[in-house]
Order: structure tokens, then sequence, then C-alpha cells
């Protein structure tokens, strides 16, 4: 490997990025617009070639002003960004090792005669067969709210079916409730749309970590394990942890944000409300990012033309006079 030519390129930055950051260096602090005309670039493109600099925090655009930090300063950021990185990782594997005692956990009972009346929990994991219809038998032989986690499972063909039969569930008077990740305003608004026309009420979050379904008060449905499958699935009608189920749901719901196209809001206006949300509760453009499931540049943007749209300077200004119009 060859030796690094500037403490920029020794931070892992490739050439390009490299040489921009030391055209742009000593302009730190002008307006953006000046520092491209005076590296004949438009400021598209400088944004585009400074985009790896930004992302660490070397290289910051504030009210259309160009920041930029020394190369000692940048040096002392991403060793300060590599010992959290490393803290991360040595709590993470300090977690794993006290799990290890756990590993033999499936084998291990309670000796003869300390404990009374074993009975096995009421459920079974299972593989096969048509989901839909075995939903669709399930929710018909049940009362009760049905509620949904749904952080993937909102694409066609088995989307129609669905919809039907919870459409057909709220007619009779039964109450059906989904949590969706936020993404899906952008990658399955007709999902969202479809299920809120049979009347399921429906609330957004940043990101979910498991599918589930509960009928009623009597069965739980969940990948096995937790995540994104469709099988193995467990089905519990094991009421303790039905009720701890429903009591998570529940949890989730009440910090979701509600999701209605009657009411005439769009899409565009559910995401500048999560957006809003977001950047009042202090969240990085790179934690938005990763919740609506888009790349950085567009969060960079969006935040732009959201200002733009309330004539603000500053993020915090922002804030203010969205809350002044009732967007918060």
């Amino acid at each position: 490997m060859p030796p690094p030519e500037s403490v920029i390129s020794a931070l892992g930055f490739c050439k390009a990025a490299d040489r921009t950051y030391h055209q742009v260096l000593p302009q730190s602090g002008r307006e953006l617009v000046s520092v491209a005309q005076s590296v004949l670039l438009t400021p598209e493109e400088l944004v585009r070639d400074l985009a790896p600099l930004v992302e660490k925090g070397i290289v910051s655009i504030e009210d259309s002003r160009l920041f930029v930090l020394t190369p000692g300063e940048a040096v002392a950021r991403m060793v300060s960004e590599s010992a959290a990185t490393a803290a991360a990782a040595h709590a993470h594997l300090e977690a794993v090792a006290r799990a290890l005692p756990y590993l033999t956990a499936s084998n291990v009972r309670p000796a003869e005669g300390a404990v009374h009346d074993v009975r096995p929990v009421d459920g079974e994991i299972s593989s096969g067969g048509n989901p839909v219809e075995l939903l669709a038998a399930l929710i018909r032989e049940s009362r009760g709210d049905l509620l949904w986690m749904r952080p993937d499972q909102f694409r066609k063909p088995r989307e129609d079916a669905m919809a039907a039969i919870v459409g057909e569930q709220v007619a009779r008077g039964r109450r059906s409730r989904a949590i969706y990740p936020v993404r899906a305003l952008t990658e399955a608004p007709d999902t969202l749309a479809l299920r809120a026309s049979v009347g399921e009420e429906i609330r957004l979050v940043p990101a979910l970590p498991t599918r589930m379904f509960i009928i009623g008060t009597t069965h739980v449905i969940l990948p096995e394990p937790l995540g994104y499958v469709d099988e193995p699935r467990s089905l519990v009608r094991q009421r303790g942890w039905v009720e701890a189920m429903i009591l998570w749901f529940e949890a989730v719901w009440d910090k979701a944000s509600p999701y209605s196209p009657a009411s005439g809001r769009s899409s565009a206006g559910d995401l500048r409300t999560f957006l809003l949300q977001q950047l009042s509760a202090g969240a990085q453009d790179e934690q938005i990012a990763r919740r609506l499931g888009v790349s950085l540049r567009t969060v960079r943007r969006r935040v732009a033309d959201l200002m733009a749209e309330l004539g603000a300077d500053s993020r915090f200004q922002a804030g203010v006079e969205a809350a002044k119009r009732g967007w918060i």
C-alpha cells in the first residue's frame, strides 16, 4: 500500500475528496456559492465532491455557508468517532460474553421434584400451507381487535386478498389497527391507501423490528425467530404471552404518528410531519436517512426544501415556524 499523501488521505478518503478538501480549506466560512465559483464548480457539483467529508462531519454546510475543519480538528473528530465505534463494539462483545452461559439454557430443566404441575406451553411452530387462507380461517373464527406490525409484508399479490378480509371484519364491527415503518409511505403508498380504505387504522413509526399479528386476546403469530420471514411461524395461545405482546403493541401504537388519507393528508404531508418530528427530537441526518430508507443526500435536500418552504434560516427557526403553523 503506498504511503498517504496527506492527513486527509491517511484518514481513508479518496484522492478526489482530498484534493477538494485542500481547495476549500482556506475558504471555510464563506458562502457555498462563492466557494464553488472559486474552484470552477457549480454548488451542486461541489456538494457532490464533498459528500464523503460531509458524511464524516469534517465539512458542514450551515445557512448556505461552508465550514471546514482544520487537519488537526479532522483527525481529532475521526479519532473520537473511532473510539466511540470501538467502545460500542466492546460493549457488544461484553453482552455476547454474558450471553454465552445461556447457550445451554434450552437443555436445563428443573430438578425432579423441584416444581409441580408442569404443563406444555399452548401453541405450536409450523411451516407450509397458504398463509392467506390460514390467517383468514383464524380471523373468521375469532373475536376482538386485529393488531398488526407490518415492517415489510405490504406488497402484492397477497395484499388485495388480506385487505378484503380486513374490510369484511371491519364491516362486522371489529377494529383493525396496523403499524407500518415510515418508509412504506414511499415504498407502498397504494397498500396504505387500500388498507385505510377498508377501514383499517394505520400509524407510522421510524422502524419495526419484526412482523407480528395479534388476533383478539387469544392468538399471537410471530416469525420464528423474530424478523421478516413467513415461516417457520409461531402460533401462540398462551394467555400471558398474548397479553405481553398486546402491551408491547399498544406501547408502540401510542408513540406512532397517525396516517389518515381520509383527512386529506398526502404521503408528502406525512413525510413532512415525520421529518419535522425527527428534527425537533434532535435526530441527526444520518439517523433520519436510515429510518426513511433513503440516502443522506435525499434527507439533506428535503430538509433544505422544508426550510425554504417555511422561510427559515435555521433548523431551530424551522421548528418554531412549523409549530406556529400547526404542522407539528
